[in-house]
């Protein structure tokens, strides 16, 4: 089957990173970093206690894992396959596999066969990895509950998001793989609010998330010039 809004260049990167995924030490260690602060803005807007939450791109399952900890019965959808195999193995020995399902498909096609089923739905650090954003918006959509949540995460496209995403996390820090980020693909906060409005969605919430590189801390912000967060409902 054609996907037309994957990128296998992006789906072939991360399977050939995927036994590093739950390596605390490895390329994903930002990821691990950043978790909690993903999970505590999620928890802060919705109790997820026996809640039906989606997460997309889930990868090996960072987030997933930690959503079905707050309580939630968690899907999980990502078109790369070895993560996805981490992810399934590392739910076992959590003794999490109960609560979470993983699926290899697109958000477009599991949109389909699932309209409505969910409570939450979260999109996190994965839009700037799709050709078309917008067509991963429109399916968050028809997934969520009239009165559902969704959750994004992405990246800022302004001269200060290339310096610190790219040559600082890339090439300078070291933080994540050279090649992790396309600077062209960067999303600005007016054109994910442009797009929620189009898809029938009310931006809640934008928030942002910054890296102290001196402390090595992370932290969310007002600031928004990098990493930012967004919390968005279906419109009545």
């Amino acid at each position: 089957m054609s996907h037309p809004n994957v990128d296998q260049g992006e789906v072939s990167k991360f399977d050939a990173l995927a036994r590093k995924w739950w390596d605390k030490e490895s390329e994903f260690k930002p990821l691990h970093e950043i978790n909690p602060l993903r999970v505590g803005y999620i928890t802060d807007r919705v109790d997820l206690s026996g809640k039906r939450a989606l997460d997309v791109g889930c990868g090996g399952g960072i987030l997933t894992e930690a959503l079905a900890s707050a309580g939630a019965r968690v899907t999980g959808i990502d078109m790369a396959e070895r993560p996805l195999g981490v992810a399934k193995l590392h739910a076992f020995e959590s003794g999490l596999e109960n609560a979470i399902d993983y699926v290899q498909t697109t958000i477009e096609d599991y949109a389909s066969g699932h309209e409505g089923e969910f409570d939450v739905v979260t999109c996190l650090e994965m839009l700037e990895h799709v050709p078309d954003p917008n067509s991963v918006i429109a399916a968050c959509k028809r997934l969520l509950k009239p009165d559902g949540h969704l959750f994004l995460s992405t990246i800022n496209r302004n001269p200060k998001s290339y310096l610190f995403a790219v040559i600082g996390a890339e090439y300078v820090l070291g933080l994540l793989p050279r090649g992790t980020h396309d600077y062209t693909k960067f999303i600005k906060p007016s054109e994910l609010a442009r797009d929620l409005r189009e898809n029938g969605f009310n931006l809640r919430d934008v928030t942002g998330m910054t890296y102290n590189p001196v402390t090595r801390v992370y932290r969310l912000a007002r600031d928004t010039d990098v990493n930012y967060l967004v919390h968005a409902t279906p419109a009545g």
